[in-house]
């Protein structure tokens, strides 16, 4: 190299660059080394991004002003090279010698400043915005030229002139425009043309953002700033990345897990061709291959992992290999801290040296922290992508899983898959590099212990290797408490999940003491586990913390103890020290890794199980004619609901002729609607073909609707075309009930349809099939939830000869028995075989079953056929249930029945572009409910939506919500926890301190004394910190479980106590997430982030104290560095928390939307819909993910900025360590460096906590904000209880009665006067809408007074407490609900009666026979809903429950509807023979069952219209007249 330069110059020489007080670089130093540098990076790179840059092609950047600037500053840099190389070509022309490297040097920069400008012009063509290669280019090439820069000017100086002018000018013009260059490459350019165009309207800056910023995260300060100065809400999200979106992540995930099934399917082809089964194996002998593979279950399940590897595991690298740059990082600052105390040691070392060392280990910081971020995102965008994955494979996939592998994992189970196991691979992902991270730090920290103590370390070593199996023994044992708690609270959240659906039945029978104590039972067990948990909690931090000092300790005292010339200095214990505070994080992580990957492999299990769950076979049914001329083929059909369950359907034949209408009937659980099962595909076929010609439309049993808009449900993502849609209205009946409904068709349906009655679910249901327009019609009992005449109405106009369907193919299931004669063919069904099949006149010709149940079901049902209906706006509809108004007492969620047509509600009234105008804080207000007959008609491009959308608390949170949660651990030991805290760190700082003076000793002939006095008392302070941090921990948990039991037990409580219109207006799904989510995030999150956050911030105050105590200068830099450590974290709180809020505000939608579709996911592939419900999760799950997104690059945000505080702290503690080193020890300067190295991570996580408590106490607020919802009248009023033998006539009275459904509405009842004498028969009749239901609910006081009285027997039943009245009467509901759990358990909740009163009841329910053909009889479990028992057997387990309890007063709300006629008239026959005696209001649809009844009661838009007797009634040609004469019944 020397030889390059003049003979005069060595490239490097120790006087001038190190013994020296002002160190500089040899100009031949400078002029080759300095110069090459940037030039080899450059060269070095150019290959590998050249070939990134030809396949990455983003569409081309048009030529910018910053562009030209660039390349025009690119071409200047060569000529300014370039004129120094011709300046010393014409130097040598003139004789003038000039060494190679005034040639060779500026040939080859300009050459690169070429290099250089054509790389800025290909970037601009590939559409490159930001460049890393060449920012780091113009970096180097800066640094390099700042020595030559100062080396010029010190030369200038102290010779006083410019020895080489020319030089010196191109030089000093060079240095400027590298200067420039290097600030022009922190912008970035604008977005490329050509790209496809970006449909958001709020693009994630990132995309955009400059190298330097996406390093920074400094494209997310505008997020940071807009959060600060107000809460964020959805419109200010950015849109995501397009490839972490849903519609790229998902189908990457599954093309993967597909070459896995198929890779599994060709083994096992593989292997079941190797070992043909043996025919003449006659000896039943294992076959050799069977005892080579006992079970093929292991082989063969596809590995989900491997698919989820192939599709993550490329862009995960790419973080791990930064992670691995940052371990090795940081060992460098230890060995600089080595360096600093040797140089305070040593009084010759020159100053400047440790002023390098200070700034070295500032930078080292500073690059480590941006390592790390950048790792760290990288990892937390793969935990998302993998998250929007696994969602949307299980939705994927539950669109398509058979039923009888739905009946193996419950709703509550697949939705647990979504939102525990898909979080858990998320948040493993984030740590899941310490698996090899960890065991790399620990080797490298033991090697350069080493170094310093020798063979000492072994014995640390040994401590280390004894607390692992420890804390293994931990985390084994905190992952089974886990696995139990997850048990307990899955079976919390079904029961609630039950009692919350079935919620207005418990209130009805008074039932809610029994399911209290059921849930608090679950609660008890799952708290008693907590406590477990919590103490392992408080074990495991004591090791956390002691682990690290003990490991010092045995290192420590061995060394001393070893040798007594072994000296214990400042160097060896500080450098140690600081050694062991990197072995404490991969210490502590790698078991908490391992129990991360365990849960993981648990989760990765049910995962791989769901999805290898069999698929239902789209070749159940055929598509292709198999008879020409049928458009329905069954031949020979057996079908069961799973491989190995009963069969269901056995060897049925049918032929369905096309554009015919074919009737099925058969009693209550023959097997009608597994037929149209069977038809539709979803049944297993064992054998036989089924094939159907055409599309297919469903109505199923019970209507499935959705929670949206009127006109979705019934439109369901065809194309709209508004004559259809009106003809459809109209031919289903539904244009009276828009015009009843408050916002006509924009009306937004609640969950499971709950503003809507039975019939008018039924009538969306049929209008959704007879919008879709398909060829062929399965109809499973459409007509039985609506009025005969309404039924009629439909049959007419729909189902029947002259209905809109007719030309069509269908089959329909019914009771109505007055359709028959109208149906070209009736199949008779008996116990899963057709009986009989033919027309209505052949199977009388017949004369067997069929014929002998039309004669006698004939006459009650019939309907004069020649009395055309009439359906004109006067004629409301008659005794419908269409609204009726109000309830059906039904099992679906809230059965808002309550909340019914008269609904006009104050919501935020979505303005017709759907964007919500008025959002303000809307707190769930219940919906009003108005008459609309008397109010001004609603314009009806208005939605109205029942259901307000969840606000999110916005703005700080209050610290009330603190105290809250602090009085609910207890005031007192929440001060004791701060004492414990402040104590330990006590102990902490006195250890650190008695280590430092320790040092200090003076060594005597090379020993120190009193060695045995120093490792006694040192001993004494850890484990006096030990014991402080375990006590505190013990304390604070039981502090916390102790609110967490509080919290639950008063949001309980008060859900039980609330009034029924609450459920109507709240979704389930709200109520559950406050006993879900947020109760698990009191139980669990709460304690261990107020840990989190005490143990921090006092880490960081004892640093302070340390650092200020070593070197008192350090005060001044406090306050301006708290300043920016408080404004970066209000600026991050503020934000962060919304971000959260926002997030958990997005997450319910997914998961309710997710339950809706498996409920209805027959519908959804009957009508072939199942895309569009793709994309709508798909949609919901980003929606999500735009909230998470910002969540996790805040994090990164806030860490660049406070590390950089903490860096500050490190500089500046060795800056004034070597500004005051005369009268400093060493020992002193170790703790404090030492100290303030470690401070980093405290600060950053002392904010995150702070910010975690904010976002996690929101869920106290939660659970208070349902705690405190206003409740009903109390169950018992002791002072006023009725006799226990009341009511003993039954006689019933309203004395001048007016009820409204809530302040400032409409009366529904107005001014009622009646008096019902005890054993009286009422039946209650009216139009819709007329306040039949609304008398029921009064009687139970769901809904009060707002004047006047009910008496019964003498008693005002406002006086007395609810149970003691809703104990007494007896309902019979219209909508059966049963509740899981075994039968007794659902006709006897409080175990009051006897198994001799069961039996009984049951016989007299007719149920006798079916519940002894059980194997468990009244142990039988009951699935969730009573989803294993037939409607009809429902509908006569409530007929049980009514008949144990005989009470003197029955209400009987019509529930005929899902009964079939015989299954009706034992109903009716039990009802008057067993409650003969009894007062029985009757609220009818059926005239024909109240036409014995003594009296009959016509309401009239909420007034008594006739109250008399039917016959008397009848003779007055009144209202009761005319809809007696509609049911053909006069």
């Amino acid at each position: 190299m020397e030889r390059l330069c003049d003979s005069s110059s060595r490239l490097w020489d120790h006087n001038v660059t190190i013994n020296t007080d002002n160190p500089d670089l040899t100009p031949c130093f400078q002029k080759t080394v300095l110069v090459w540098i940037p030039c080899v990076y450059l060269w070095v790179t150019f290959p590998l991004y050249f070939l990134y840059l030809r396949h990455s092609n983003r569409g081309y950047i048009r030529v910018t002003l910053l562009n030209r600037v660039k390349t025009v500053l690119g071409l200047l840099l060569w000529i300014v090279c370039w004129s120094d190389l011709f300046f010393s070509l014409a130097e040598v022309m003139n004789a003038q010698a000039r060494a190679a490297v005034y040639f060779i040097s500026p040939l080859l920069l300009g050459v690169t400043m070429l290099l250089v400008t054509f790389l800025i012009q290909y970037e601009r063509l590939r559409g490159i915005q930001s460049s890393g290669v060449l920012f780091f280019f113009w970096l180097i090439t800066l640094l390099c030229a700042v020595i030559t820069f100062r080396s010029n000017i010190l030369v200038a100086l102290s010779e006083g002139s410019v020895p080489d002018v020319f030089r010196f000018t191109t030089f000093f013009i060079y240095f400027a425009l590298v200067l420039v260059q290097f600030f022009l490459c922190c912008f970035s350019e604008p977005p490329p043309y050509f790209s496809a165009p970006s449909p958001d309207e709020n693009p994630c800056p990132e995309l955009s953002a400059g190298f330097l910023s996406r390093l920074t995260f400094w494209w997310f300060t505008g997020m940071a700033i807009q959060g600060y100065k107000h809460p964020l809400e959805d419109k200010d999200l950015w849109s995501l990345n397009k490839e972490d979106r849903s519609d790229v992540v998902v189908p990457k995930l599954l093309k993967e897990w597909e070459k896995e099934k198929q890779k599994t399917r060709r083994k096992q082809e593989v292997f079941y061709t190797k070992c043909p089964p043996t025919l003449n194996n006659m000896d039943g002998e294992p076959h050799e291959a069977e005892v080579l593979f006992p079970s093929k279950e292991d082989q063969k399940k596809p590995s989900f992992l491997i698919a989820l590897c192939k599709t993550f595991a490329p862009y995960f690298l790419m973080g791990s290999a930064l992670k691995l740059c940052q371990d090795l990082l940081s060992f460098v600052n230890p060995q600089l801290l080595n360096m600093l105390i040797s140089f305070i040691n040593d009084p010759h070392a020159k100053t400047w040296w440790g002023y390098s060392i200070s700034f070295l280990m500032f930078f080292s910081a500073a690059l480590q922290t941006l390592i790390l971020h950048q790792h760290f995102q990288y990892c937390f965008v793969t935990g998302m992508r993998l998250r929007t994955a696994i969602v949307g494979a299980i939705y994927r996939k539950s669109l398509v899983i058979t039923n009888s592998a739905k009946r193996s994992s419950t709703v509550g189970e697949i939705v647990n898959l979504m939102s525990v196991d898909a979080q858990r691979f998320m948040d493993l992902t984030s740590f899941l590099n310490m698996l090899w991270s960890a065991p790399l730090q620990i080797c490298l920290a033991l090697y350069f212990l080493w170094q310093y103590l020798g063979p000492s370390i072994l014995a640390g070593v040994a401590v280390m290797i004894l607390l692992i199996p420890f804390n293994a023994v931990i985390a084994m044992k905190s992952r089974s408490f886990q696995v139990q708690q997850m048990q307990h609270k899955d079976s919390r959240i079904k029961l609630m999940n039950e009692i919350l659906n079935g919620i207005k039945v418990l209130k009805l029978y008074a039932w809610e003491p029994s399911f209290e104590q059921k849930v608090l039972s679950i609660r008890q067990k799952e708290l008693n586990i907590l406590r477990k948990a919590a103490y392992l909690n408080a074990l495991s931090t004591f090791t956390w913390t002691t682990a690290p000092f003990l490991v010092a300790l045995t290192t420590f005292a061995v060394y001393v103890a070893v040798d007594e010339n072994n000296v214990l200095d400042a160097q060896k214990a500080f450098v140690s020290l600081s050694l062991f505070n990197i072995l404490r994080f991969p210490l502590n992580m790698l078991p908490q890794v391992i129990s991360g990957v365990v849960q993981a492999t648990v989760s990765l299990k049910r995962l791989q199980n769901f999805l290898s769950h069999d698929e239902l076979d789209p070749t159940n049914v055929e598509k292709q004619k198999i008879a020409t001329g049928h458009a329905i083929t069954m031949v020979n059909g057996t079908f069961s609901w799973g491989k190995t369950d009963p069969v269901v359907l056995d060897g049925i034949r049918m032929m369905v002729p096309q554009g015919s209408l074919v009737a099925v009937v058969g009693h209550v659980g023959c097997g009608k609607s597994s037929l149209i099962s069977a038809l539709l595909g979803e049944m297993e076929k064992l054998e036989g073909r089924v094939a159907i010609q055409g599309s297919v439309a469903y109505v199923p049993q019970q209507a499935w609707i959705r929670n949206a808009s009127l006109k979705d449900n019934i439109v369901f993502g065809e194309p709209l075309s508004e004559q259809k849609y009106q003809q459809v209205l109209e031919a289903c009946a539904l244009i009276t009930d828009l015009n009843v409904l408050p916002g006509g068709d924009q009306t937004e349906i609640g969950e499971k349809g709950i503003n809507l009655s039975g019939g008018q679910k039924q009538r969306v249901s049929l209008a959704r099939a007879v919008y879709s327009d398909m060829d062929v019609y399965l109809l499973d009992d459409p007509l039985s939830a609506v009025d005969a005449h309404v039924a009629k109405h439909i049959f007419d106009k729909v189902i029947g000869p002259e209905g809109v369907l007719k030309g069509k193919t269908r089959v329909l299931v019914t009771h109505g028995i007055s359709f028959l004669p109208q149906v070209d063919q009736i199949v008779v069904l008996v116990n899963g075989k057709v009986s009989e099949m033919g027309s209505y006149q052949e199977l009388q010709d017949q004369n067997e079953a069929f014929a002998e149940f039309l004669r006698n079901y004939a006459q009650r049902d019939e309907v004069e056929e020649d009395e055309p209906t009439v359906l004109d706006e006067e004629q409301e509809f008659l005794g419908e249930d269409t609204l009726s108004n109000h309830i059906d007492l039904s099992d679906e969620p809230s059965a808002a029945a309550e909340t019914r047509k008269q609904f006009m509600r104050q919501i935020s009234v979505i303005s017709s572009d759907g964007e919500a105008s008025a959002r303000k804080s809307t707190r769930k207000r219940l919906s009003e409910k108005k008459k609309v007959a008397e109010s001004a008609p609603t314009p009806k491009n208005v939605s109205k939506d029942l259901i307000q959308a969840e606000t999110a608390e916005t703005g700080r949170v209050k610290l009330i919500v603190f105290w809250q949660y602090l009085k609910a651990v207890g005031p007192f030991i929440s001060v004791v926890i701060c004492i414990l805290y402040c104590c330990q760190n006590a102990a902490a700082i006195g250890a650190s301190f008695w280590l430092s003076a320790w040092t200090n000793d003076p060594v005597v002939n090379g020993t120190q004394h009193q060695t045995y006095m120093r490792v006694g008392v040192y001993a004494a302070l850890g484990f006096t910190q030990g014991l402080l941090v375990m006590t505190s921990s013990f304390t604070l948990a039981f502090g916390g479980l102790g609110a967490a039991q509080q919290l639950h037990t008063r949001l309980l409580d008060n859900k039980l106590h609330t009034p029924q219109a609450f459920f109507d207006t709240t979704p389930i799904g709200r109520i559950i997430n406050r006993f879900g989510k947020d109760v698990n995030v009191i139980d669990e999150v709460i304690p261990l982030t107020f840990q989190m956050f005490l143990m921090t911030f006092f880490v960081s105050l004892s640093t302070m104290i340390v650092v200020t105590a070593s070197t008192p200068w350090f005060t001044l830099l406090i306050v301006p560095l708290a300043i920016v450590y408080f404004l970066v974290q209000r600026f991050y709180v503020a934000t962060s928390r919304q971000l959260k809020r926002l997030e958990s505000v997005s997450r319910s939608p997914i998961y309710s939307h997710f339950s809706e579709t498996i409920t209805g996911s027959s519908v959804i592939r009957a009508y072939g819909r199942e895309n569009n419900f793709i994309l709508m999760n798909d949609n919901k799950v980003d929606t999500n993910q735009k909230s998470y997104y910002p969540g996790i690059s805040s994090n990164r945000w806030l860490g660049i900025r406070i590390e950089f505080i903490g860096n500050c702290i490190v500089l500046f503690a060795a800056l004034f360590a070597v500004i005051g080193r005369a009268h400093l020890n060493p020992g002193i300067v170790g703790l404090s460096v030492s100290y303030a190295l470690q401070v980093t991570m405290s600060l950053n996580w002392m904010v995150r906590m702070s910010s975690d408590l904010e976002s996690n106490i929101v869920a106290v607020e939660r659970v208070k904000e349902y705690s405190e919802t206003e409740t009903e009248a109390p169950w018992v009023i002791e002072s006023n209880r009725p006799p226990e033998s009341w009511p003993e006539e039954g006689n019933v009275e309203f004395n001048g009665y007016s009820v409204r459904y809530r302040e400032g509405l409409d009366l529904v009842l107005k001014d009622l006067h009646l008096n019902v004498h005890g054993g009286e028969k009422v039946g209650i009749v009216g139009r819709t809408g007329a306040g039949k239901s609304s008398m029921t609910l009064c009687l139970f006081r769901i809904i009060e007074a707002a004047q006047g009285e009910i008496i019964i027997d003498g008693v005002k039943i406002a006086d007395i407490g609810l149970h003691d009245l809703r104990s007494k009467l007896t309902i019979i509901p219209q909508d059966p609900v049963l509740f899981s759990g075994t039968l007794r358990m659902n006709l006897d909740p409080f175990n009051q009666y006897s198994e001799e009163e069961i039996w009984n009841a049951l016989e007299l329910s007719h149920l006798k026979q079916f519940v002894h053909s059980l194997p468990a009889r009244l142990e039988h479990e009951c699935s969730e809903g009573g989803e294993n028992l037939s409607v009809g057997q429902r509908q006569l387990v409530c007929l049980a429950r009514a008949l144990l309890r005989k009470t003197r007063i029955l209400i009987l709300d019509e529930a005929t509807a899902a009964v079939d006629l015989e299954t009706d008239d034992l109903i009716q026959s039990t009802i008057r023979t067993q409650f003969d005696n009894c007062t029985v209001l009757t609220i009818a649809h059926r005239l024909n069952t109240i036409m014995d009844y003594t009296r009959v009661l016509v309401l009239e838009k909420g007034r008594i219209a006739e109250f008399d007797t039917p016959s008397n009634l009848i003779a007055q040609k009144g209202i009761f007249y005319s809809m007696v004469k509609d049911a053909g019944l006069a």
